[in-house]
């Protein structure tokens, strides 16, 4: 009886075993499309360190200003990583949650909380996710939304990660069941540190615990005027930029279940970028023209930079309906003269910015976002613990 019992064991870690670490090299496998998709990026993070970023988001009346501010600087941050390097001279792989609390719309059963989107380095998706936030009164609970972030999400136990929350409000931070210093403090034992960006008066916050739940976890506690509006200086090669951009698209070659769907998205946040401001738009070009933005789930040409990666194994149904009667060799072909135009178009993008920033450097000083100043601020000195370096 322990011989059949130890056997069926066997059995059963095999089969194990054969799930987890049955992902052969591609070109023999025949993979699923969405199993191509998570081997990609599961290689990808774990070849880099990864900067893991929760933002958390007053979602209360009073925070349009925030979220606009959200809106439009998250291409200021994510550029910043672009001149980011860890360990032995890689770029950091990014990854961003999002949740909003404190709005009557959300569920009181989940202390008027929700996770709009958790870790993703699909900038994409994230913008998305942005844009579909909008403001209405409730309870905010500091606390227990840093507690359900802790829960919910994929921290990971990497101790070369960088692993922050960034949580903004404009009322006391001790409200709610929660009391906030158990959750900073369960932060804390995960090597995760909290940052608190109060909006409004820098006393007001340091009064009603927004310092406290920073100092903590060792973090930053920042004040910022959450309603200012940035005033970004033109220049003669935003328009230049911009129509690069639309070029750039033009290389993408969508595949999978979701890659017609993923084009779309891709477009749709330009005009969302361009609908805020002509800068937003230009900053986002400037974005997509780094390694930071990496479309490999559903792009055929950033799939093909993994050695392992072979065209033949996707589904030519879920190929765009003028390229599924294309032979294996013309596909490589393909990818190969869109791989060599994106190149040229993101260094194009590249040298026109480099342009562009030398001539803001030139007129009266660019203010910076409110919100994006006090990330940057943070996130260069807590990542100065993890090795990281900016160029």
């Amino acid at each position: 009886m322990k011989n059949l019992k130890y056997k069926v064991c066997m059995v059963l870690i095999g089969l194990t075993l054969g799930t987890v670490f049955g992902y052969a090299p591609l070109s023999k496998q025949g993979m699923k499309n969405s199993e191509v998709q998570n081997f990609l990026i599961d290689k990808k993070n774990k070849e880099n360190n990864i900067v893991k970023i929760a933002l958390l988001l007053d979602t209360s009346n009073s925070m349009d200003g925030l979220i606009n501010q959200a809106k439009a600087q998250l291409w200021d941050i994510v550029n910043q990583f672009s001149y980011a390097k860890c360990g032995k001279g890689h770029r950091p792989g990014l990854q961003i949650a999002l949740y909003q609390y404190g709005n009557d719309g959300l569920s009181s059963r989940e202390g008027y909380i929700q996770q709009v989107i958790g870790f993703s380095s699909d900038l994409d998706e994230i913008s998305e996710k942005l844009f579909s936030l909008s403001t209405n009164g409730g309870e905010e609970y500091c606390g227990q939304v840093i507690q359900t972030s802790l829960r919910q999400l994929d921290w990971g136990k990497n101790p070369d990660n960088l692993k922050m929350i960034f949580i903004a409000g404009n009322e006391p931070f001790t409200q709610g069941k929660l009391n906030y210093k158990d959750a900073v403090t369960n932060a804390r034992e995960k090597d995760i540190i909290v940052n608190t960006i109060f909006c409004g008066n820098y006393q007001q916050g340091i009064n009603t615990d927004w310092k406290k739940g920073a100092t903590l976890t060792g973090g930053e506690y920042m004040a910022i005027d959450h309603n200012k509006r940035i005033v970004h200086i033109a220049t003669p090669y935003d328009d230049v930029i911009i129509k690069l951009n639309s070029k750039l698209n033009s290389t993408y070659i969508s595949y999978g279940a979701m890659g017609s769907a993923k084009l779309q998205l891709q477009s749709k946040q330009d005009d969302n970028a361009m609908e805020m401001e002509e800068a937003v738009a230009v900053k986002r070009a400037v974005s997509k023209s780094s390694g930071m933005y990496n479309n490999s789930t559903w792009d055929l040409i950033d799939a093909s930079e993994d050695e392992e990666f072979d065209v033949a194994s996707i589904n030519k149904e879920e190929l765009p309906k003028v390229l599924r009667n294309k032979s294996k060799a013309e596909l490589i072909a393909l990818i190969s003269e869109k791989k060599a135009e994106r190149k040229r178009i993101q260094r194009e993008i590249k040298e026109l910015n480099a342009k562009r920033e030398s001539y803001i450097s030139k007129q009266a000083k660019q203010e910076k976002g409110e919100l994006e100043n006090a990330m940057l601020k943070a996130i260069k000195r807590q990542a100065a613990a993890k090795k990281f370096k900016w160029e």
